[in-house]
């Protein structure tokens, strides 16, 4: 797990237990870890490449989230345009490579670092740090209207337990959000935990940058919390035609959908789901048809 955990001692409070003469019990407690992460990008040559963003996330996956990053905001379009990433060593003692250097392939143009392009992420909101309602809108460069994806409803409704299935470092601390890969069978591609959902969301697209599978056709993109505007943002830029989550779309999430082609299903728990946008790609096999 690396640093993703850490173990604290607690006051264990249960009222339930005050028969047995054990309401208060100290012990230790396993928790989610959550730092700071400084992405530079810049061209090659001498001298430090240029802070452009900060994040708050869990360490672990941090070049595929310093490279998912950059493609979801459109800074970058493929893997061609990172000459190279790499962890560096940050200011604090003991050294914690809380740093990203990215060098991008000559003719790739440098990001601006005017105030609209000033990011500091925290760990609950991805776009919190923008400057401007115009910095927050990206667009795709892939035709995700056109995918052919089809997936059954009873394959949407077994993913969210595979993914919960192989959440190891949620099973420890409970404070980890999840985002996951899959394939229309309902294969599991890649999964990544983070603190933030817009991180955890990152770290897959960021690999799948480096595994150069973009666009991500075919594929099901599953998260753990809810689908907000960012989040659909994210699977759009990576191409993804299918995003799914466990709890409630936001509005703006769902005109986005609409709008860029995407299917997006909410509340999927049991057997039961929404879909708020492109539902002719879930194949219900016992379908009513509606009025």
């Amino acid at each position: 797990m690396g640093r993703a955990t850490d173990r604290r001692g607690v006051l264990r409070i249960d009222l339930d237990a005050a028969a047995d003469g054990r309401t208060r019990v100290r012990r230790q407690d396993t928790l989610a870890v959550e730092e700071p992460l400084e992405i530079r990008v810049g061209p090659a040559g001498p001298g430090r490449r240029k802070p452009l963003a900060v994040t708050m996330r869990t360490p672990g996956d941090d070049l595929d989230l310093a490279i998912g990053f950059l493609l979801t905001e459109g800074l970058i379009r493929s893997a061609e345009d990172v000459h190279t990433a790499q962890l560096c060593a940050g200011a604090e003692t003991p050294n914690t490579y809380n740093v990203v250097d990215v060098v991008l392939t000559p003719g790739v143009p440098e990001p601006t670092t005017d105030p609209a392009r000033n990011f500091y992420t925290t760990s609950s909101c991805g776009v919190c740090g923008k400057a401007s309602i115009d910095a927050i809108r990206t667009r795709s460069r892939f035709a995700v209207r056109d995918d052919a994806l089809s997936v059954t409803a009873a394959t949407l409704a077994a993913l969210p337990d595979r993914l919960r299935a192989a959440q190891r470092a949620f099973d420890r601390t409970g404070g980890l959000h999840a985002a996951g890969l899959f394939t229309a069978d309902g294969e599991l591609v890649v999964l990544r935990e983070d603190v933030g959902r817009h991180n955890a969301v990152d770290k897959v697209v960021g690999w799948a940058v480096r595994e150069r599978r973009l666009p991500l056709a075919g594929h099901v993109l599953l998260v753990s919390g809810r689908a907000s505007f960012e989040l659909t943002q994210k699977a759009w830029m990576a191409g993804v035609p299918l995003l799914a989550a466990v709890s409630a779309p936001s509005s703006l999430a769902a005109d986005l959908a609409e709008e860029a082609g995407m299917t997006l299903v909410g509340f999927l728990r049991g057997q039961t789901m929404n879909v708020y946008a492109g539902a002719e790609r879930i194949v219900a096999e016992d379908a009513v048809p509606t009025a």
